[in-house]
């Protein structure tokens, strides 16, 4: 499917979207990329779609023309609430970013703050900012709803490039994990910022019933 990048992508976030990131926790090995077929990308998007419980653990690097830093990110995602864990050389110390239905804080050292949106309460008290409204789709293959956006696939049918909000996501390695395959790299680049993203651990939760 491809549809029309907007005229001017907003410009997400200074220098830093840095974070979108992930740590590295021993996770399982990925399933060997040779094991993707045909057609799984379309037999499985419904239930990526309605996936909206899960952790992941992982690692992200960031490169800009100034610096080169890495952070880890533990991500737990449910319905109505999530909580981004950020830990390592972006910022100081261990920052807690949480939303729910509406609501934003971030726990830093120095203490707890609230503003309209993820990426606005990052950028004031961080000095960076994560697309944290569109991370949660594109880390699942996914271009984020109701925003114009361009993908392409790979002869598999999988997702292997999105530009969408002018970052453009490119997708290098898969991992299946119940029954399901979850992308396991990315490498998101905005304007000279490049991230990427490495996915030790996804832990799904899924309805098999």
């Amino acid at each position: 499917m491809t549809m029309p990048l907007p005229a001017s992508a907003p410009r997400l976030l200074p220098v830093a979207l840095a974070l979108a990131l992930l740590a590295g926790c021993a996770g399982r090995p990925a399933t060997p990329e040779g094991d993707r077929q045909p057609g799984g990308w379309e037999a499985q998007q419904a239930r990526v779609e309605a996936l909206d419980t899960w952790t992941l653990i992982g690692k992200a690097g960031l490169r800009t023309p100034e610096e080169s830093t890495s952070a880890n990110l533990d991500w737990s995602q449910y319905p109505h609430y999530y909580r981004l864990l950020i830990s390592g050389p972006f910022g100081s110390g261990r920052n807690l970013l949480e939303g729910r239905e509406g609501r934003f804080t971030l726990t830093t050292a120095e203490g707890r703050f609230e503003a309209e949106t993820p990426e606005a309460l990052m950028r004031e008290q961080l000095g960076w900012s994560l697309p944290v409204g569109a991370l949660g789709d594109w880390i699942r293959g996914l271009p984020a709803p109701e925003r114009t956006y361009r993908l392409e696939t790979d002869e598999l049918g999988f997702p292997r490039h999105l530009q969408q909000d002018g970052w453009a996501i490119e997708y290098r390695d898969w991992t299946q994990v119940a029954s399901l395959w979850l992308p396991r790299r990315l490498v998101m680049t905005y304007d000279e910022m490049r991230v990427t993203l490495v996915v030790n651990e996804w832990r799904p939760s899924l309805d098999e019933s």
